[in-house]
């Protein structure tokens, strides 16, 4: 290694160092409730306790037991660990999608791509949660499915979609394209991995404990997610109709035609993609991105996994018209800028409740269609 390598591996390792500690440690609220549900789970207490309140466990059974080898250490032991890993599969990631993205790459292009999701890359280190491992788990089922001869013969991508469905749900959206693309050994493969890791849990539970275990998850969501919908931080298409309509009633209706209108776009994306030489990255991207807008509760953060979105659009950047050119510029300069620290309280929160976030990534979704139907990606 080069003198200015170590010098900017030094830089790197001290900002990070630093961000921990004044930033990072004392946060890591979401971490603190999966570390105590790791702890219940290996004890076989349940992880929905209504004495919990708003920091009740929120995901499947299995997520917990990547957490319960983190229980048995102390919570600041845990903490710097997780975040390490965090760390970890954030740099894995970044990798992977400059595999994924096709050459020549734009200069710069994995630098521009972060720096307009680091808000959100930033937000999920500092809450400890587990979207980033998420999207390198789905991007690594994306680069499993390079094109049509290898996606109807690979069981892989499906069985990282199962694992990936076992460690937040909605990972799930991944299993109707498969079955688009007709991978029916990677379908059988991800049903298979995400039942063992719904049973796995009953190593603690026992079966019949588990299925109790199982219908307090789904009883806890179903609970919860009404009263979620009108928080500033959802950016769902269901909470941006919650937020812009009085009637609950007419915000289900419009949200459910936005959501099939999405559902035939992917489908439109795909069926045009027959042909195209790795046609998996932009429709992976594109449901990536949806992923955020079509679960109901959908954070905002959550859109750190639209990173191949915007490194696609980014690196194919000269492919637009040029007031879509500017569109985009100005769109992704919101994405970026919309932060408290610049915005103040009052307008941040007048952001945030307008949804207009969810506009933003409606946005890059229609980019990526734009790629696809006319310059052929």
């Amino acid at each position: 290694m080069t003198r200015r390598t170590w010098l900017v591996a030094g830089l790197a390792a001290f900002v990070i160092i630093t961000a921990y500690a004044f930033r990072v440690r004392d946060g890591m609220t979401d971490f603190a409730v999966n570390y105590r549900a790791g702890q219940r789970l290996e004890a076989g207490e349940t992880l929905y306790q209504i004495a919990d309140g708003h920091w009740m466990f929120k995901y499947l059974p299995a997520s917990a037991l990547i957490y319960l080898p983190l229980g048995h250490l102390p919570i600041e032991a845990a903490k710097v660990t997780w975040f390490a890993i965090s760390l970890l599969a954030l740099a894995w990631s970044f990798s992977l999608v400059g595999q994924l993205v096709p050459l020549p790459h734009r200069r710069h292009l994995m630098l521009l791509s972060g720096l307009v999701l680091a808000k959100y890359f930033l937000h999920e280190l500092r809450l400890g949660q587990i979207n980033i491992l998420v999207m390198t788990v789905m991007l690594l089922g994306i680069r499993a499915l390079p094109d049509d001869a290898e996606a109807r013969g690979t069981g892989g991508a499906g069985a990282l979609v199962g694992v990936a469905t076992a460690l937040k749900p909605y990972a799930a959206v991944f299993f109707p394209y498969l079955i688009l693309r007709r991978n029916w050994v990677g379908v059988a493969a991800g049903v298979i991995v995400l039942a063992v890791a719904l049973m796995a849990p009953a190593i603690f539970y026992g079966v019949a404990g588990n299925f109790h275990v199982l219908r307090e998850w789904a009883q806890t969501l179903s609970q919860s997610t009404p009263a979620l919908l009108t928080n500033n931080d959802n950016v769902s298409v269901l909470a941006f109709f919650a937020k812009w309509m009085h009637s609950p009633a007419l915000a289900l209706t419009a949200s459910a035609v936005a959501v099939a209108a999405l559902a035939l776009l992917m489908l439109a994306v795909v069926l045009r993609g027959r042909g195209v030489p790795n046609r998996s990255v932009l429709e992976g991207a594109l449901l990536l991105t949806l992923v955020p807008l079509i679960s109901p509760m959908g954070w905002d953060y959550t859109f750190l996994s639209s990173l191949l979105a915007v490194a696609l659009i980014i690196n194919a950047f000269d492919r637009f018209p040029r007031a879509a050119q500017l569109l985009l510029g100005v769109n992704f300069a919101m994405i970026a800028l919309a932060v408290f620290d610049v915005l103040g309280r009052r307008a941040y929160a007048a952001f945030m409740q307008w949804s207009v976030t969810t506009v933003n990534f409606l946005v890059v979704v229609f980019a990526l269609g734009y790629l696809r139907f006319r310059a052929r990606l």
